[in-house]
């Protein structure tokens, strides 16, 4: 969870040290060239697909309507390194006010319930060899099912560099009306990528509750039966978290209608 709470939290400039970063940067740097050149070609068509004849320009209207267009979707490629990082800036304010408005800054550890530590401690050796198998089934499932949380954390970075890498290209189709739907899909799926970070963190939180509220111990029960039960209503409070933070992407795209 720990981890979780710091890779979320974290901006991709600073992610590793920030060495993934510049690479990115220099990619984007590279690809704006080629965006440029695309950015005319597809003025070029939308030109031609939006005015019926050469009379159409004549018209002051029509010829500023074109003008602005152009200027804007040039803004957008030259600065889309700036307009995407504002955006994502935006997204971890939303995730900082979830966290402070949840009052779990940080992870806080499981504490055992007081009769199954009473009950534990009273075990003798050959009470204890079941309960170490439990135990080692429990922190088995628990550790890969934590791995597979962490690995979708780490996939979202992975598309942030992705996104930023590339974002000349699509952006560029804003130069013209036919292809500039192009353009607002990008930008709907890196918001929703961005977003990705404040439905994990809100599946975080909502883990952290359930977690803190231990399950209701039978005292008269078996030790091995303690255990079980806490283990098995932990790994199932995981197995909903693991689902909701694997389906964050899914969960987000349907939000915004991507």
């Amino acid at each position: 969870m720990s981890e979780i709470w710091q890779l979320v939290t974290q901006s991709p400039e600073d992610f590793k040290g920030g060495s993934i970063w510049s690479v990115i940067v220099n990619i984007h740097g590279a690809v704006k060239a080629i965006g440029l050149a695309l950015l005319v070609l597809f003025f070029v068509v939308g030109v031609m697909k939006t005015c019926g004849s050469f009379a159409e320009l004549k018209k002051p209207e029509h010829a500023i309507k074109l003008f602005v267009r152009f200027a804007i979707a040039k803004g957008v490629v030259t600065y889309g390194l700036e307009l995407m990082m504002a955006l994502f800036k935006i997204v971890q304010g939303l995730i900082s006010t979830i966290m402070n408005a949840s009052g779990l800054g940080t992870a806080d550890q499981t504490v055992l319930p007081a009769e199954m530590v009473t009950a534990i401690e009273n075990c003798g050796f050959f009470e204890s060899v079941p309960l170490w198998a439990v135990t080692l089934i429990g922190s088995l499932v628990i550790t890969v099912l934590s791995f597979i949380m962490i690995m979708s954390v780490y996939g979202r970075f992975f598309k942030l560099y992705l996104y930023t890498a590339l974002a000349p290209v699509p952006l560029s189709t804003f130069a013209g009306e036919p292809t500039q739907n192009v353009g607002k899909s990008f930008i709907k799926s890196y918001a929703a990528v961005c977003l990705e970070g404040a439905v994990i963190i809100l599946a975080c939180v909502i883990f952290s509750l359930f977690a803190s509220s231990p399950p209701e111990i039978d005292p008269n029960a078996a030790p091995v039966s303690m255990v079980w039960s806490y283990i098995a209503e932990l790994i199932f409070n995981m197995l909903v978290l693991v689902g909701a933070v694997k389906m964050s992407d899914k969960i987000v795209h349907e939000m915004l209608g991507v």
